[in-house]
């Protein structure tokens, strides 16, 4: 029931998830309207999709705190409640993510040595791919937090990039060490220390540059940061567009770059991979974006079911220790 186009995009999107990645899929909200969306997109009879009633949704808009507290029906925290109780290998939410946050927390409890969990978003560079965290799970942090962050991180980077000594650095407004916020100084001090390869600070103009693998920051931080990267992929798109476009000469040229732009577009989707894990936990919850079209349910569907299978939580519980 979550996200801006649930619950029409969701239950087509696990549909797709179940028909053509053959990932068994449960999904939680009234049961009424999920059965009558399962039968508008063709139902559910060649499908490994069932539904668990749950009778209350939390809106958009809402406290996620007191939505926690007050629905205990939620479908978020239902989802969170199968996986905890091992009817589900994974929970995959493209709504609210404070509430997905805190059922997710509340559910599976966090590893040793984790204090808070934080969402990890894999991002484009000119160098393949990188690891960033927080992405908007922790608005208000501490210097500990970025530290066990960077660790976390580094695990993680291992495993999804398949690198051996992943580059470490720390979003901030200079490259020296003394330059940033009271909260970036201290995390840069505890980081010099961590068992990891720490590059540093580094600057906002490097974020896809491919300099660092992991990128550290709070999550008001790495959310801004985020959504300023897929603002500008969208206007770079349109602008790119109207300006092929503009003429008869450009036109040709459009044609023979079309797969180029593909490729392009495919890099840079957030569609792509459909959701980032929120890694510290002790299972598996992958976060989608609010805005997934029913292509991003599916591939986040399927990210949390490769997640499961490469044993994730366990990989990162012995890297931690």
């Amino acid at each position: 029931m979550g996200g801006d186009f649930a619950p029409g995009v969701v239950v087509s999107g696990a549909l797709h998830a179940a028909r053509r990645r053959g990932v068994a899929v449960i999904l939680t909200g009234p049961e009424a309207i999920l059965q009558d969306e399962i039968e508008v997109h063709g139902g559910a009879a060649d499908a490994m999709v069932r539904i668990v009633d749950a009778p209350d949704t939390v809106a958009m808009d809402e406290s996620p705190l007191t939505a926690h507290r007050r629905k205990p029906g939620s479908s978020v925290r239902v989802a969170a409640a199968l996986v905890a109780r091992g009817e589900a290998a994974a929970l995959f939410s493209a709504g609210h993510t404070g509430a997905t946050f805190l059922s997710a927390l509340a559910a599976f409890g966090v590893m040793p040595g984790v204090d808070r969990p934080a969402l990890a978003v894999t991002v484009p560079t000119r160098a393949g791919a990188a690891i960033l965290l927080d992405a908007g799970a922790n608005v208000d942090c501490r210097p500990e937090h970025l530290f066990q962050f960077g660790v976390l991180g580094a695990a993680y980077a291992r495993l999804v990039l398949n690198l051996d000594h992943p580059k470490v650095g720390l979003l901030s407004i200079g490259e020296e060490a003394g330059k940033g916020t009271g909260l970036v100084r201290e995390a840069h001090a505890l980081l010099q220390q961590a068992p990891i390869d720490f590059l540093g600070n580094l600057e906002a103009r490097e974020f896809f540059s491919g300099r660092a693998d992991v990128i550290v920051c709070d999550g008001f931080t790495g959310n801004i940061a985020l959504k300023v990267g897929e603002g500008l992929v969208d206007a770079a798109e349109e602008m790119l567009r109207e300006e092929i476009g503009s003429e008869l000469v450009s036109q040709v040229g459009a044609l023979l770059t079309r797969r180029a732009f593909a490729r392009f577009k495919q890099r840079v989707d957030y569609a792509e991979s459909g959701g980032a894990l929120l890694l510290g936990l002790n299972g598996v919850a992958v976060i989608g974006h609010g805005r997934s079209s029913a292509q991003a349910i599916e591939n986040g569907i399927a990210t949390a079911a490769r997640l499961v299978e490469k044993r994730v939580v366990l990989w990162l519980a012995e890297a931690l220790a």
